[in-house]
């Protein structure tokens, strides 16, 4: 099964976090076949936000949540199950000094079969 990894932390952390520690992490797990993706993001000052209320576009400089820990990268992960997912993102460096959610993926091809049966059923 898929999840995502999603990784929050304060950016004034990231010193805590040694590269050359994150980058033997991410050479592992992609070695281990569990690492389907993984990406760091940019500073949440280089954020920008996204939104459309009754037709009408809003674009905001920043992140939409006010909140310490930002999100700060992912892994797409391939896991037998939730455990084994949890024991994936408990590796992960930035764990030490932020969080990690661990999030199953629900394909888009479930998604788009379910509405189209919410349809037919109509």
């Amino acid at each position: 099964m898929k999840y995502l990894c999603l990784v929050y932390l304060d950016e004034n952390r990231l010193d805590e976090l040694p590269d050359r520690e994150c980058v033997a992490y991410d050479r592992a797990i992609r070695q281990s076949g569990h690492c389907l993706a993984s990406e760091a993001l940019q500073s949440v000052q280089s954020a920008t936000t996204v939104r459309v209320r009754n037709g009408k576009l809003a674009v905001t400089d920043g992140p939409f949540a006010e909140t310490k820990e930002q999100l700060a990268g992912f892994y797409m992960i391939e896991a037998r199950d939730l455990d084994e997912a949890i024991q994936v993102a408990a590796g992960i460096p930035p764990a030490r000094v932020g969080s990690i959610e661990v999030r199953p993926i629900r394909p888009i091809r479930e998604s788009v079969a379910e509405a189209e049966g919410q349809h037919r059923a109509r």
